[in-house]
């Protein structure tokens, strides 16, 4: 298979970091469910499948600072900062698997899982090192009522959507190539 060209790449991660600017909007008309949906993760996800994962990674850690910075949603510190630790390893995680693992749809999940599952890592880690910091807390029921539990329709959709969409593309760039 043909090597993407890198400003392709550079043009597709720049249309995934306002898709993840964006999509917030259309969820968090209601905070307890657009909290739940995760918008902003579904674009880096994709980024780092589709573009590689050093493009996830920026576009990850990027985009909750400037939405935090611009709009003043999600705030800064924490939940920004942790998020852009969180989002970035999703990015990474995501690109780097799916690049090294056989190009099998199965291999497509064990991304996406090992992605989410470690990002959701960061985030708590980074969250109980901000929060100690602060003179604050952060327990582990915290962490899973945060990372899973009011995060399920979040990790649902990913799940159902993230697979089917980076299939749909690898089909169409084999297509084409």
């Amino acid at each position: 298979m043909k090597k993407q060209n890198p400003i392709f790449d550079m043009v597709l991660s720049a249309l995934f970091l306002a898709m993840a600017f964006v999509l917030p909007f259309f969820t968090g008309q209601i905070p307890q469910i657009g909290a739940m949906l995760c918008p902003m993760h579904l674009p880096v996800l994709l980024c780092g499948f589709i573009c590689g994962w050093p493009w996830g990674l920026c576009v990850g850690l990027i985009v909750p600072l400037l939405r935090s910075v611009t709009l003043g949603m999600p705030p800064l510190y924490p939940t920004a900062a942790c998020m852009a630790f969180e989002l970035a390893t999703y990015g990474a995680i995501a690109g780097l698997l799916y690049k090294m693992l056989p190009k099998k749809k199965g291999f497509i999940y064990v991304s996406l899982l090992a992605a989410m599952l470690t990002g959701r890592l960061v985030w708590g880690f980074a969250m109980f090192v901000c929060l100690g910091i602060s003179g604050g807390s952060f327990g582990f029921s915290a962490f899973l009522a945060g990372a899973f539990t009011n995060a399920i329709p979040g990790i649902i959709v990913q799940i159902v959507l993230v697979p089917v969409v980076v299939m749909v593309l690898e089909h169409i760039k084999r297509s084409k190539v």
